[in-house]
């Protein structure tokens, strides 16, 4: 019952924000609705028909009134007669009221929607683009320092600045941006897709940080030695895909170049069939040179330096065909080759080999395997990702989740490995709370990118994006998923100051994440930014000011009234103050303040 109530009050504040998001639009067909609807009783088209609607009448009228205002003022000020009897200010209040008319009660309220409509229009748009009120901000970056204001963090103690200090240091690191170890084939995945939609899976940033990657791992500084070497370096720097594959072309004519290969694989290949026999190729000339390379790495630093790049271009040979292989549904030899690579190269972990081949044992539904691999890298000194924290969350749920019910567990209480269960989700939601929407399918999915952020949306679509077939395949894991993960939230402390399990969730996600996710698709936001005090305060004054206008100019007597009324209970303690000052200064010191 109670995950039953958290779900309906999430899903009515969930309406309630979507109702705010369309504020401007319903507004203004709210306003054009009941025009239309009182449009006979209010005679507005024998109004517009004589004249009396005329908003430069109502202008002028407002004008009018403001100048006699300070007409009287400036009278009152400059007599230079006796001076200012007791109760003046009063009888100048007094005056100035018995002056207002209709027309000026309407002039102003309509100008003050007008105004106030324009500033919620403007802080709408400002907050969907920066996510941030224009006002506040203002306020906060350029009046404060202007009215001594001190930040809070200059009052911590020296403790507490060496903790915000490492807090902040791993926030940064939290949001680096990491290579896809599940990322797909440029010409044989991401290119169909654009042929068949018409849509850019890829945006600029992420191709733009895969060139940044080609040329930190498959080029040294004695590339040019060696001419097609030297092409390529010239290749990976090139933005037209185009002049890349030519140039692919151009070093394969000179010898067999198996960075060319690898290019020709990624990016002219249109299956995946083609890009395995590509990145065969590649492996036949890749594995030479690192042979070549290993013998003399000792001779000096730009042996070294040869022998690393021809390191990294082997790994990533055999890694992508293992890739291929599982692909076309080769998945135990996907699995041995992965295996292979991981005892050859141990160090080289910038890779996160462990990833492919947890997707390939779930795929075996291996699940010993799989928490054997999970034992040796869901470690607390080791960085976390989705894939980690899910999987081990699977495992757990895969235990319980075929006989879990709801009905029951409120009935009976957790039973230890439902605890479990429980807790293994609740962690992988706080690390990426993203996740939950894609695995449920409350989301739709898109091509993962080629870079992720980690604990970000764009983490969460490459998990989801080949994993949410193991979720399936579970029986109950999904409902247990459903049941449990908003759970998670009642966890974490408000305003995320602290994290529970995690450091605190990053602010940068949102950005980064709108960086690397084509524009078709709708960032996930965590957490949930609440809409600003001036975009609720600009919308009612807004609408108020607007009905205001329209009882004022359907019945200006009562309205002007009322209004009357309301400036004289208003005026009515600075009267009463202003009296009793004047009765109190000497009459000849009240005659010099009024000069001045």
């Amino acid at each position: 019952m109670a995950e039953a109530a958290t779900g309906f009050l999430e899903q009515l504040k969930s309406c309630m924000v979507w109702s705010w998001t369309y504020l401007c639009t319903v507004w203004f067909f709210i306003v054009l609705f009941l025009v239309y609807i009182l449009r006979v009783p209010l005679k507005i088209n024998d109004n517009l028909s004589t004249g009396n609607w005329n908003c430069a009448s109502y202008t002028l009228t407002l004008w009018r009134t403001l100048t006699l205002f300070l007409k009287l003022i400036s009278k009152s000020c400059k007599s230079s007669g006796a001076a200012m009897e007791p109760g003046a200010s009063s009888m100048l209040v007094s005056m100035f009221l018995n002056t207002l008319t209709p027309k000026f009660y309407v002039a102003l309220t309509g100008t003050s929607s007008l105004i106030s409509g324009l500033i919620l229009i403007f802080e709408w748009w400002y907050f969907r683009k920066y996510g941030t009120s224009f006002i506040e901000q203002v306020s906060v970056s350029h009046l404060r320092p202007l009215l001594g204001g001190v930040d809070n963090n200059s009052s911590n103690n020296s403790n507490s600045s060496n903790g915000d200090s490492d807090s902040n240091r791993q926030s940064v690191s939290e949001c680096k941006v990491w290579r896809n170890p599940l990322n797909l084939f440029r010409g044989a995945e991401y290119n169909r897709y654009t042929w068949v939609t018409g849509r850019e899976p890829l945006t600029y940033y992420d191709m733009n940080l895969s060139a940044q990657d080609h040329q930190t791992f498959f080029t040294c500084d004695s590339d040019h030695l060696r001419p097609a070497d030297a092409i390529m370096q010239k290749a990976w720097r090139e933005r037209n895909p185009q002049a890349r594959i030519s140039a692919a072309h151009e070093a394969l004519e000179i010898n067999e170049c198996a960075t060319a290969y690898i290019l020709l694989a990624e990016e002219e290949a249109t299956t995946i069939a083609e890009a395995e026999k590509l990145f065969k190729q590649a492996l036949k000339a890749g594995d030479g040179c690192y042979r070549r390379s290993q013998q003399l790495q000792h001779h000096g630093s730009q042996y070294e330096a040869q022998h690393r790049r021809d390191t990294n271009v082997l790994v990533y040979i055999k890694r992508r065909l293992a890739m291929c292989a599982r692909r076309l549904g080769r998945t135990r030899e996907a699995v041995k080759m992965m295996r292979d690579l991981m005892k050859e190269f141990p160090l080289l972990s910038m890779f996160n080999i462990h990833e492919n081949l947890l997707e390939a044992l779930l795929e075996l539904q291996a699940y010993a395997d799989v928490q054997a691999v999970l034992a040796k890298y869901d470690d607390i000194s080791l960085p976390k990702s989705a894939t980690i924290c899910y999987t081990a969350a699977l495992l757990k749920a895969r235990a319980v989740s075929d006989k879990f019910s709801p009905e029951a567990a409120s009935r009976r209480g957790l039973s230890t490995a439902e605890m479990n269960a429980v807790e293994a989700i609740h962690r992988a939601v706080e690390f990426n709370p993203h996740v939950p929407k894609y695995l449920l399918e409350m989301k739709s999915l898109i091509l993962p990118p080629e870079h992720i952020l980690k604990r970000g949306d764009s983490e969460a679509i490459a998990y989801a994006f080949f994993h949410l077939a193991h979720w399936k395949r579970v029986e109950g894991a999904l409902n247990l998923l459903h049941c449990t993960w908003e759970g998670t939230f009642r966890m974490i402390p408000y305003p995320l100051e602290k994290g529970h399990l995690f450091y605190p969730y990053p602010i940068c996600t949102e950005t980064a994440d709108r960086e690397l996710l084509p524009s078709f698709h709708e960032v996930s936001v965590y957490p949930k930014k609440e809409l600003p005090f001036f975009i609720l305060f600009t919308a009612g004054l807004c609408s108020f000011t607007a009905m205001l206008a329209l009882l004022t100019h359907q019945f200006p007597e009562l309205m002007g009234v009322f209004a009357k009324a309301f400036l004289s209970t208003l005026f009515a303690p600075l009267n009463f103050v202003m009296e009793k000052v004047e009765s109190i200064l000497p009459s000849s010191l009240w005659h010099q303040l009024t000069r001045i």
